[in-house]
């Protein structure tokens, strides 16, 4: 994270601030005393194992899950893009990525290129959906999220079905966006050894919050540990790296 870029976060106003969250589906607890903030210009990452609340807590953030209690204060001009975990399209439709990006609402072509060239698939514009590879169909999804220029970007395991080098080209592109908008970023991911590497702070939840904080200081955490079960400091350390420079176009994530 640049120095602005802390500095921001440190200082500004929280984009979300959620208190004493608790959520119940079905008679089952999902989420409880969730206390979470994210900041302008900060990457959050919110890891655990399945079933522990992680997508669930997403949609609370947005407002799309009812409360059971607690209270989510949102910054009044906040703008959210949102990429899910996944899309079905029929592959049937003659839908290209330009008319995907004009669904619900038709947006200016500038904006749509912006939003693609961000998004690193600028050059499939015109391409079919139904044949974009996995990684471009999450980048096309990203560009859609893209396009309303949001200050608060949520990723429900976008990443998916990408395959590690994928993967990473994909969190690198994030931080690229990051930088380039300042917004807040909450990454809901599995890939451990890959967030550690792209986040400012992890949130470590399984239906309440074990431990959270900088990536490092997170994967030492014993409670962190229980739940992974992971002594492989090489593993973690794959991606501990300086930024370098590192091309971005819509040939990355084949997978």
């Amino acid at each position: 994270m640049a120095p602005s870029q802390r500095m921001m976060s440190a200082h500004a106003q929280p984009l979300i601030r959620a208190t004493d969250l608790r959520v119940r589906i079905g008679g089952n607890a999902v989420l409880e005393h969730i206390n979470f903030t994210i900041s302008p210009g900060e990457i959050v990452t919110v890891v655990g194992p399945n079933g522990s609340g992680k997508s669930t807590l997403l949609r609370a953030l947005i407002g799309a899950i009812e409360l059971n209690a607690g209270h989510i204060q949102r910054q009044s001009d906040l703008r959210i893009g949102y990429v899910p975990q996944r899309l079905h399209i029929d592959p049937t439709l003659p839908l290209t990525v330009r008319r995907f990006l004009n669904l619900p609402k038709r947006h200016r072509e500038a904006d749509i290129q912006q939003a693609l060239e961000r998004a690193g698939i600028a050059s499939h514009r015109d391409a079919p959906m139904a044949g974009l590879s996995g990684g471009q169909f999450q980048r096309a999804l990203m560009a859609r999220a893209l396009l309303d220029r949001p200050n608060l970007l949520m990723l429900d395991e976008a990443s998916q079905g990408l395959d590690q080098t994928g993967t990473a080209d994909f969190y690198r592109q994030v931080e690229e966006i990051r930088n380039a908008l300042g917004c807040g970023v909450v990454m809901v991911s599995h890939d451990l050894h890959v967030v550690m590497r792209a986040a400012d702070r992890v949130v470590c939840l399984n239906h309440t919050i074990c431990c959270q904080g900088h990536p490092e200081d997170v994967s030492v955490d014993p409670e962190y540990r229980a739940l992974f079960g992971t002594d492989d400091e090489e593993a973690l350390a794959i991606f501990r790296h300086d930024p370098h420079n590192h091309p971005h176009d819509d040939t990355e994530a084949q997978s």
